[in-house]
């Protein structure tokens, strides 16, 4: 019984690598250094691409926030009193 070599969290009995690591030394395997290039374009971020995706996050939460806040708003003005000089009246 033995770790792992790549990912050194699987326990193996028989073979060096789990099935996972098995999978990601076989795409080595048939597309070379092209997996390194996939791996850094799409998981690795540069400080200007993390700046980027934070912006972008933020601008969505934004814009939920503000979805809800006018649900809000439009359920409570249905709601609203208001004070005249006489009585309370509906809008």
């Amino acid at each position: 019984m033995w770790s792992c070599k790549l990912c050194e969290n699987e326990t193996v009995y028989v073979t060096h690598l789990c099935d996972k690591c098995r999978r990601v030394k076989h795409l080595l395997n048939l597309y070379g250094d092209r997996v390194y290039d996939v791996l850094e374009s799409v998981l690795v971020r540069s400080e200007s691409g993390q700046t980027h995706k934070i912006k972008t996050e933020l601008k969505v939460e934004k814009e939920k926030i503000n979805i809800g806040e006018e649900e809000t708003a439009a359920d409570n003005k249905d709601s609203i009193l208001t004070r005249s000089k006489s009585k309370y009246t509906v809008e």
